[in-house]
């Protein structure tokens, strides 16, 4: 059997860069620690200073606490369209390990005006005590282009 998984060229790094720069939601999976089973929350997105995907969580929700219990986790962004077959648009499928910035740790303030500029309604509640920024230090991607269009990408690959 041929592999379907295509070798990695720059049209596909740069689509998985664009996929994390536009995103400013996406699907968030982690294990839930009551159950050991796979649970996916929605959760708010933005493009970090550093090119890769950050987060604003509360320590309130349940995909936090699961997160404090086993950092491993794995993000999907990108959207279907508005016309077409939902498996011809490009998603990427990031594994990763979770990193909380705390209120008062260094870079936490920069880091969370950076995340204002790209979410500004979160000024509401970004400076409430049970709320963190949440980084995303990825292992791995793994970005279908498109029907036919596979790719596995290196933390390298993302980088800006």
């Amino acid at each position: 059997m041929t592999d379907p998984i295509r070798p990695t060229d720059d049209d596909a790094r740069a689509l998985a860069r664009d996929l994390i720069r536009d995103a400013r939601f996406g699907a968030l999976a982690v294990t839930d620690p009551d159950t050991g089973t796979p649970m996916i929350s929605r959760i708010a997105v933005v493009p970090g200073p550093d090119g890769l995907p950050l987060s604003l969580v509360s320590d309130l929700s349940h995909h936090t606490r699961a997160l404090k219990a086993d950092p491993a986790c794995a993000l999907l962004l990108g959207e279907p369209g508005d016309k077409g077959d939902p498996l011809t648009h490009p998603r990427l499928s990031l594994q990763a390990r979770a990193r909380f910035q705390r209120h008062g740790e260094d870079g936490h303030a920069a880091l969370a005006a950076h995340y204002l500029t790209q979410q500004p309604k979160a000024k509401l509640y970004i400076g409430f005590a049970d709320f963190s920024l949440l980084r995303f230090d990825i292992t791995a991607g793994h970005l279908n282009g498109g029907f036919g269009k596979a790719y596995t990408l290196s933390p390298a690959d993302l980088e800006e």
